[in-house]
């Protein structure tokens, strides 16, 4: 079940803001893909193929978003409470951030989780797939000696 573990490292740092503060966009949904293949590769005695990689890219991604919901929806309220904090302690803010901010606390309480869990959802499950793929693409088990594989020398006679 390495996708679990792929879809908690997605979900996790998905639904931490600190996180999703950098522009690191995607850069953690493709190494949750990289990390289920990864980890699938290793249970197995041959190197995993791209489509291998690919399906369990994607079940680390719909995991991730699972994942991403259940802890986003958790967080919601107080990220809430946190940007109505802020918006009355800043008055100096842009009027057009404070019209960002009432929009997306007013989008979260009128259920705009639900909307973005099917974004994340479909955004994950793409990108994922990718990551996997290119997991199972770079730690293959059968690289040949000319590209840094295993040598090994002819039986003696």
């Amino acid at each position: 079940m390495p996708f679990l573990l792929g879809g908690l490292f997605i979900g996790v740092l998905s639904a931490l803001p600190i996180v999703q503060l950098c522009n690191c966009c995607c850069l953690w949904i493709i190494g949750g893909g990289i990390l289920a293949a990864y980890m699938e590769g290793q249970s197995q005695p041959t190197s995993l193929t791209i489509g291998q990689g690919a399906k369990v890219g994607l079940y680390a991604g719909i995991v991730g978003a699972i994942i991403w919901f259940m802890i986003d929806s958790a967080l919601g309220p107080l990220q809430t409470r946190f940007m109505g904090e802020v918006m009355r302690s800043a008055g100096d803010l842009p009027p057009e951030l404070q019209d960002w901010l009432e929009t997306v606390e007013a989008g979260r309480e009128r259920g705009g989780n639900v909307f973005g869990f099917v974004l994340m959802l479909i955004f994950s499950a793409i990108v994922a797939t990718i990551g996997g793929m290119i997991g199972a693409a770079y730690f293959k088990k059968d690289v040949p000696p000319a590209l840094g594989g295993p040598i090994n020398p002819p039986p003696l006679p």
